[in-house]
């Protein structure tokens, strides 16, 4: 059985707020820490049939990298659900709302 590992480290200032995250992968080409401003992860704890979350990001992340962030996120949850369940349907409502999204936010996409 092959074991990988995934570590996020976060540095706070004096009131907890994140100032820099860093993640790195023992599978990752990239050997050295990344930094990025923002995170999301979430975990299925099967026995309480509950999602466990952590949501960060740092004070110098911008509204708009945020709006970004957030409709990218959206988008790949899609793929992931569609890839997980198949439910074809479903995932066509979800990007006609990220389209929504895009529009409202005035995300620019390619």
């Amino acid at each position: 059985m092959k074991t990988a590992e995934i570590k996020v480290t976060v540095e706070l200032d004096d009131n907890n707020v994140p100032e820099n995250i860093l993640w790195e992968s023992t599978d990752s080409a990239n050997k050295e820490a990344v930094p990025v401003k923002s995170m999301m992860l979430a975990l299925w704890d099967h026995n309480y049939k509950n999602a466990l979350r952590i949501d960060l990001w740092t004070k110098d992340m911008s509204v708009d990298e945020m709006k970004i962030f957030f409709f990218q996120t959206l988008m790949t949850m899609g793929d992931s659900f569609l890839r997980a369940t198949g439910e074809t349907n479903i995932i066509e409502d979800l990007r006609d709302y990220c389209d929504h999204f895009a529009d409202k936010m005035q995300i620019p996409r390619s």
